[in-house]
């Protein structure tokens, strides 16, 4: 989408601003998303919020993921947009608060704030004045799916330690199957590549250390499990440099890749595919036996409240229902996603099974510590990981470039 048509998306978004009131006493909200695909399901969530208020109607808005930070921030500083909001967490939320165009939310306006825990809540939350302006929706756990229907024509065990993975890897190559159905083809998803498999090498020791200056990018430890990546080469589909998540998707789920490197985020849409996939969700291979191989989590996003809207007070009922369990536990079942609301019952076992697997996970480093001022750690590593992997950079040389990047706005990384 070019400059021109974003233009148009926020004109036609300002139009639909205001078209907001239906009647008397009646309020429609705008809630406005990249989550193009989940259109149907809200739809449903937001028939049961009008069920408990009546007078308040919500309409679904979405808009292309590359260009949504984009449409919103045009049509925020226009003194338009939707009602509510749907947010990225971290350092995303944080422009927008800045700017002033969030409402700060608190337990006498959102009660619900209540039934969240401590680390979705900071996903919202803007470091400047410690307060919540995002009602977290959704946590991501990044791991290993398994394709079982293709180990068990292999005859093989699905690994759980670096050496079994390397060593099932090569007798699926011998096999004629793919090990590792990742590329290199989409940017935002290398970050991701990398902190699954670099995590349970780092553990969470070192995520202390970096987050209290003690250490850097150019520490040993995160050089040492940049190596590792190096050793999935072979593991990969040929020419791995040019393919792209989706195409990863498929060939896992048509059965040519066994494994695949990948988000909880994906597990409707696996299913959406092909609903008689056998797959499973797991922990990445764990440095040695008996050694932990913790899964990666962070929260997506959340749901803030223009603060322009001329709906304020209904764009707040309908955010504090949003983090109450009886909308959590259709969120969960209707969308494949595992909800921060706390006592939220998940019925579907592989999901339950992610859910069991975030109790000992570690964060993803660059998306909740170093997104917060340009450049970010995501946009360093996403360039430089397509280098070291080509050879044109080493995993010192990724190091050191990521340390300096983010040293130009973090001040336990300066003169470091």
């Amino acid at each position: 989408m070019n400059i021109m048509r974003i233009g148009r998306a926020a004109l036609a978004a300002a139009v639909l601003w205001g078209a907001a009131s239906t009647g008397a006493g009646a309020v429609e909200l705008s809630f406005w998303t990249w989550r193009q695909e989940d259109k149907a399901a809200y739809n449903e969530l937001f028939a049961d919020f009008t069920k408990a208020y009546p007078d308040i109607t919500v309409t679904f808005e979405s808009f292309p993921d590359e260009n949504y930070p984009t449409i919103v921030s045009a049509a925020l500083a226009a003194g338009h947009g939707g009602d509510v909001i749907h947010t990225h967490a971290y350092g995303w939320l944080e422009q927008f608060v800045k700017a002033g165009y969030f409402v700060p939310q608190d337990e006498a306006t959102v009660p619900s704030l209540a039934n969240m825990p401590a680390d979705a809540l900071i996903a919202g939350t803007y470091r400047a004045d410690g307060r919540v302006y995002s009602l977290p929706f959704a946590s991501q756990t990044l791991g290993l799916f398994i394709n079982k229907d293709v180990f068990a024509k292999a005859g093989l065990t699905p690994p759980k330690t670096w050496d079994e993975f390397l060593a099932v890897g090569k007798a699926l190559k011998d096999k004629g199957i793919i090990p590792l159905a990742n590329g290199l083809g989409t940017s935002w998803f290398n970050e991701m590549f990398v902190a699954i498999f670099t995590n349970p090498f780092l553990g969470p020791d070192f995520v202390t250390d970096l987050t209290t200056g003690k250490a850097t990018f150019k520490d040993p430890r995160y050089i040492a499990a940049l190596g590792k990546l190096l050793e999935l080469r072979d593991l990969m589909p040929p020419g791995y440099e040019g393919v792209d998540y989706t195409t990863a998707g498929q060939l896992f789920v048509t059965g040519r890749a066994a494994m695949l490197a990948g988000g909880s985020f994906d597990i409707a849409t696996f299913r959406a595919q092909d609903p008689q996939l056998a797959m499973d969700f797991t922990a990445p291979p764990a440095p040695k036996a008996g050694a932990p191989g913790p899964v990666t989590k962070f929260f997506d996003g959340g749901y803030a409240v223009n603060a322009a809207s001329p709906h304020r007070e209904a764009a707040l009922k309908l955010v504090n229902w949003m983090g109450t369990k009886q909308f959590g536990d259709r969120f969960s079942a209707l969308l494949g996603n595992i909800s921060p609301i706390k006592g939220v019952v998940i019925d579907d076992p592989l999901l339950a099974e992610v859910a069991a697997l975030n109790q000992t996970a570690m964060p993803h480093i660059n998306v909740v510590y170093f997104r917060f001022q340009k450049p970010t750690g995501s946009e360093l590593l996403q360039g430089d990981i397509t280098k070291m992997m080509a050879d044109s950079m080493t995993p010192e040389q990724l190091g050191a470039d990521l340390t300096a990047g983010i040293a130009k706005w973090y001040p336990p990384f300066q003169g470091r």
